[in-house]
Parts: structure tokens; sequence; C-alpha cells
């Protein structure tokens, strides 16, 4: 088999369909000529892509409300946080 065959990625994917009333297909349509989406299908998928991030964003603050007290930081911390961040943009 060729290499190139064999890093094939294969994605899975199930059909849904839904009813949108005219205003709402509309508004699809006016989104997806405007916005650079290939078809309604990519837009509704990012809608899903965006509101899996924010759930997962809430869960992490609410880990993060409901974990307990840290010490307070300072400039050295937030020094250190930028210097890492730099580095990884380097890499």
């Amino acid at each position: 088999m060729p290499i190139f065959a064999s890093a094939a990625m294969v994605i899975c994917m199930g059909t849904r369909n839904i009813s949108l009333p005219d205003h709402l297909k509309s508004f699809v349509d006016e989104q997806v000529a405007g916005r650079g989406y290939g078809t309604s299908s990519e837009y509704i998928r990012e809608l899903i892509r965006r509101d899996q991030d924010c759930l997962a964003l809430r869960r992490l603050l609410l880990d993060g409300a409901s974990s307990a007290p840290t010490k307070p930081v300072g400039e050295e911390y937030f020094t250190s946080l930028r210097d890492r961040v730099r580095g990884q943009r380097g890499k």
C-alpha cells in the first residue's frame, strides 16, 4: 500500500435533516453566501463547534469557581506566564 494511502483520514458523517421556518432559512442562506461557507451544512457545523467550545469553557469556569482558593499571584507570575506563551509562539 502506498504511504499516502495509509495516512488518509476517514471521516464518517451521518445525515440529519432539519426544518427551518422561511425567515431562518433565509438567514442561513445569507450567512453561507456572505461569510464564505460552501454549504449550509458547513455553517451549521461551525455553529455546533462554537456551541461545544462555549460549553467546554463554561465547564472550565464552573470547575475553577468551585475549586479551592489559591494564594494570590503577583507580577512575577504574569511575567513568567507571558514568557512561556512567547516561547510557544516561536516554535
